[in-house]
């Protein structure tokens, strides 16, 4: 006897990402020609087409209000969500669909909807790393995981920016038929089982606002304008003639960290800025303001998971010749 197609809710809006909804289809899709049963619905507020972040419009199988029960809830995201509030429409969709949902799944920055939607409350959550504060500001209950390709928290799944969506949607079919048949669908579309890292390895780690403060303002341009100088908390403190100890301060209050980890942050993206214009990593240890190449290798490790050697190799080029190289 033949299983039943598992239902897979595709829950779709005005603005939202295409490859938020093409790349987990692709990956639902492929798993059929190996075996699964999945079968995709477009689900939009009022059962109407809507128009995508490229200007294509997507027509929908089904109202959101029509009652159906999906085996998957997937919501996409859209650019507008992180600075926009939720319509209170699309919101409402969203609860009613994943209370009769059995697992529950967002892309991007569809986890705002479930945000907006009470489905966070009290869950592990993930998003794009640019809008992970933004999420943890508008989701206070929520413990947001700012470097995780996607989180599993019981039956609701979010996962990082765009194609993450793959990376999900992959763990899905894992999680109903083993690890064999995601494989093959890996291996048929020429992407990662599991990649290597967490996002943060694409994001830029001094993204946002530049410090409110004056006085950390002045160490931003300093160490930025020569990060190879000495800057021990000792100095940099005597530079804005504060304490030490008022100085750590300041930093924890504004930007929750201290100031030796601001340095390593300027002098971090120094150094990714100076692999990807083509320098060793020596060169860029030492025009960063890192010691030796070793500290340069622990910051990576630290920050990204993985060496020098290896993001510039993953990063600086589309060449295959030279992501096979090393």
């Amino acid at each position: 006897m033949t299983s039943p197609a598992h239902s897979v809710g595709v829950l779709v809006f005005d603005g939202m990402k295409m490859l938020d909804l093409s790349g987990p289809a692709e990956v639902f899709s492929e798993a059929n020609r190996y075996g699964a049963r999945y079968r995709l619905s477009i689900v939009s507020v009022g059962g109407g087409p809507v128009l995508s972040s490229i200007g294509m419009r997507v027509p929908a199988d089904a109202d959101a209000a029509a009652g159906e029960a999906y085996d998957t809830l997937l919501v996409v995201g859209g650019d507008l969500l992180p600075a926009s509030p939720v319509a209170p429409a699309l919101s409402a969709a969203a609860r009613a669909l994943a209370d009769r949902a059995g697992r529950v799944a967002s892309v991007c920055t569809g986890a705002f909807v479930l945000g907006a939607a009470g489905l966070l409350e009290g869950r592990r959550a993930t998003t794009h790393w640019q809008h992970t504060s933004v999420l943890a500001r508008s989701c206070p209950s929520t413990r947001v995981e700012p470097d995780a390709i996607f989180v599993k928290d019981g039956t609701t799944y979010t996962s990082a920016g765009v194609t993450a969506g793959i990376d999900l949607a992959l763990a899905l079919v894992e999680e109903d038929h083993g690890p064999d048949l995601p494989r093959e669908v890996a291996r048929s579309l020429v992407v990662y089982m599991q990649r290597a890292g967490g996002q943060s390895q694409f994001s830029a780690s001094l993204q946002g606002p530049a410090p409110r403060t004056p006085v950390l303002r002045l160490i931003q341009d300093a160490v930025q304008a020569d990060p190879t100088a000495d800057h021990s908390l000792d100095s940099l403190a005597a530079l804005v003639r504060v304490s030490p100890r008022h100085l750590t301060r300041l930093f924890r209050a504004e930007l929750d960290t201290t100031p030796m980890k601001y340095v390593e942050l300027i002098r971090f993206d120094m150094a990714k800025a100076l692999l990807d214009a083509g320098h060793n990593a020596t060169e860029a240890a030492s025009l960063s303001g890192f010691p030796s190449y070793e500290s340069l290798r622990r910051a990576f490790a630290r920050h990204l998971g993985l060496s020098p050697a290896r993001y510039q190799r993953r990063f600086a080029t589309t060449s295959p010749d030279s992501r096979t190289q090393g």
